[in-house]
């Protein structure tokens, strides 16, 4: 029989499947299951850290099959096509070394920059590919704001102040606990940078410490700590989270 939605039973498989990621630069290696039955999907990350890629190797492919197998249990497949394994380490060396990670018999596709929950990551746990992509969407739509803080129609302060914040530093401060104490974090800051150019109508030759004031709009420093500081308060309240 079909599980159905609301049955205690799935209610419960739904926890029990929903496991809780883990990141370290001590070779934490992520492993992502799509399953997908009838009108629902569910998407699951497999962690484990460990000194050799042998010994990763084994207890991923363990683990994978103990999955495959509370799947079938369920009625659900697990898709070997979108299942992918990473490892992280910063061994550079190793910096090709691709997982032999199992699932019914097949190997899972090995992938160098994952992605997950939005935050492209790679080995180092660096993010520089996430922020140079977050740098690079930031001057597309610096160049939008550009074009409507330079027209005669809607090009209002506030109208900029507000288009700003909505395309630009939604966009920059998206995970930011996550990234911004990284060596490339000042990509994003040039371009936030800019924007605060844009919104104060001044010229590049405006000292940096002057456009916070000019903007009104605080350093982005200062936003990112804000936002690590409310994320820990929260981490703080919430003993049973496993962080």
């Amino acid at each position: 029989m079909t599980p159905v939605l609301g049955d205690p039973n799935v209610t419960a498989f739904l926890k029990a499947l929903s496991l809780h990621r883990f990141c370290s630069t001590c070779s934490p290696t992520t492993c992502q299951l799509h399953v997908a039955e009838n009108s629902f999907t569910l998407t699951t990350c497999l962690a484990i850290q460990g000194q050799y890629f042998s010994e990763l190797e084994c207890s991923l492919s363990s683990d994978m099959a103990r999955m495959s197998h509370f799947c079938r249990q369920w009625r659900l497949q697990p898709s070997s096509s979108k299942t992918i394994s990473s490892v992280f380490h910063l061994h550079n060396t190793s910096a090709t070394r691709k997982l032999s990670v199992y699932l019914d018999g097949q190997r899972l596709q090995h992938e160098c920059h994952p992605t997950y929950l939005r935050v492209t990551q790679d080995c180092t746990l660096s993010y520089r590919v996430h922020l140079t992509k977050t740098a690079s969407k930031l001057k597309n739509r610096n160049n939008l704001l550009m074009k409507l803080a330079g027209s005669t129609w809607g090009a209002s302060a506030n109208n900029v102040w507000s288009s700003a914040l909505a395309l630009c530093y939604s966009a920059a401060e998206y995970c930011t606990p996550v990234w911004s104490r990284c060596a490339h974090a000042s990509q994003v800051d040039v371009q936030l940078n800019s924007t605060m150019h844009l919104i104060s109508g001044t010229l590049h030759s405006t000292p940096l410490p002057y456009l916070p004031v000019l903007s009104m709009i605080e350093l982005p420093a200062l936003r990112w700590k804000a936002a690590t500081d409310k994320l820990v308060e929260k981490i703080v309240k919430h003993d049973s989270w496993p962080i």
